[in-house]
């Protein structure tokens, strides 16, 4: 008997190369071009750590879906043993849709996105979306300003999910993360929520991040 295949999990970390002036930006009043480029550089930076443990701990494969920057630029930044993806156009639904349907084309059973400005991630929540998706369709991470900061879906619910889980968004509201459990509820998908988490979009919440790197600087 062939013994079945392994579960292929994916994470994509959604991110900006960090050029002053592009990046950050309703952050620029407060930081400057330059400080808020620093801060994208530092909050990718603390979040690419906790991702490549997942390697280590369930195989996990990882893939960076960037904006800004040249493949040689987020490989020197990053390193170059994962794979690397530009985000083609379109909001950010769209490139989501693109990411779980290039995932699941690439034979992927679970694929979990997530952002590079969230303090509070850590390796152990993002291993839990994955084991939640063993049992869920979906999995969803609440950001606190009513969106959300994670998403995960298993490829068996694929046609059923993609694209509608992205369509009818309004990206800029605080209403994103009712309107796609309103969504999945009306596809019957099985849904599992993760803990609230604070992003960094605005200078109110730099605090945010200024706790996390404070307990760092403490190691």
């Amino acid at each position: 008997m062939t013994p079945p295949r392994p579960r292929r999990e994916r994470l994509c970390l959604f991110t900006r190369y960090p050029a002053p002036g592009t990046t950050k930006t309703r952050l620029i009043p407060k930081l400057g071009k330059k400080g808020a480029a620093d801060l994208q550089r530092e909050m990718t930076t603390h979040i690419f750590y906790r991702v490549r443990a997942l390697i280590p701990l369930r195989g996990v494969e990882i893939e960076i879906r960037y904006e800004g920057g040249t493949l040689c630029q987020m490989q020197q930044w990053l390193g170059a043993d994962m794979i690397f993806s530009p985000q083609k156009p379109g909001d950010i639904g769209r490139r989501m849709a693109r990411a779980i349907g290039d995932a699941s084309a690439d034979g992927v059973d679970a694929t979990v996105i997530i952002g590079s400005d969230i303090p509070g991630i850590s390796t152990g929540i993002l291993n839990r979306a994955f084991v939640r998706l063993k049992d869920n369709d979906i999995v969803l991470g609440p950001a606190r300003d009513g969106g959300y900061y994670l998403i995960g879906i298993d490829a068996r619910c694929l046609k059923n999910a993609v694209p509608a889980l992205f369509n009818g968004i309004d990206w800029g509201a605080d209403t994103v993360l009712a309107r796609t459990l309103d969504v999945a509820g009306r596809l019957n998908l099985t849904h599992a929520l993760l803990e609230p988490l604070a992003d960094v979009d605005r200078p109110e919440d730099l605090v945010h991040w200024e706790k996390v790197a404070a307990r760092s600087r403490t190691y």
